[in-house]
């Protein structure tokens, strides 16, 4: 009898680790064919901006827009492996029919954030965003230098004056781009769960050797 408890604990506690890695797995396979849809929808053929546009029906929805870029802007902070740091330039958009909303051009080296970013008549076409960016940890923007730390769409738009839309640039018809554009995709969407699944596999071997270890105590004769 003395065994049967720790046997007990031992399977329990393998069969828990086990059936967490493979709900993982489940959900590895769920996010992968999500991935698979978003990769679809952003190389779509554009449409024309929404009239009211939402989260839950329009991400990542390609759009192509006309007007003009306006000389209100703010720059989010963002760092890249071929240039090191610099910003997301996200300008006002006067739309053609006289809307405002934002276009987050791409990114502009730190040495450049002080140019000129002047109006600019463009048909822009890009992808529907609502980042998720903001967190408790994620700094105020620093207002005195017009300088962001996370794309908080609700607070640039306020800002800014402009409906809470915006659309990261994929290409644009400008003469004189201020911006190297920084296109929506996939590969920045989190999917961890893989890692997740090895981590729990690996929980339940070393919960299985730990049982069978303290089993083996208990084997042993007390002297």
């Amino acid at each position: 009898m003395r065994f049967l408890f720790p046997l007990i604990f031992g399977v329990v506690g393998t069969a828990i680790l086990v059936g967490l890695g493979v709900w993982q797995l489940q959900r590895l396979e769920w996010k992968e064919a999500i991935l698979d849809q978003i990769d679809f929808r952003l190389l779509d053929a554009p449409v024309a901006l929404p009239m009211t546009p939402t989260e839950e029906a329009d991400e990542y929805l390609p759009v192509e827009v006309s007007g003009q870029f306006q000389t209100r802007f703010l720059d989010v902070l963002v760092s890249t492996k071929e240039t090191g740091p610099g910003f997301r330039a996200i300008t006002v958009f006067k739309t053609d029919e006289g809307r405002s909303i934002l276009v987050d051009r791409g990114f502009v080296p730190e040495v450049e954030k002080n140019d000129p970013r002047p109006i600019e008549t463009a048909t822009v076409v890009g992808n529907l965003l609502w980042p998720n960016e903001v967190d408790s940890f994620t700094p105020e923007p620093d207002l005195g230098r017009n300088m962001w730390f996370a794309r908080d769409l609700p607070a640039m738009a306020a800002a800014l004056e402009t409906e809470p839309v915006l659309v990261v640039l994929r290409s644009s018809s400008e003469n004189n781009p201020q911006a190297t554009p920084m296109p929506v995709d996939s590969a920045g969407i989190s999917n961890d769960h893989l890692q997740y699944a090895v981590t729990w596999f690996g929980l339940a071997i070393i919960w299985v050797l730990m049982s069978g270890y303290f089993l083996w105590r208990q084997r042993r004769p007390v002297n």
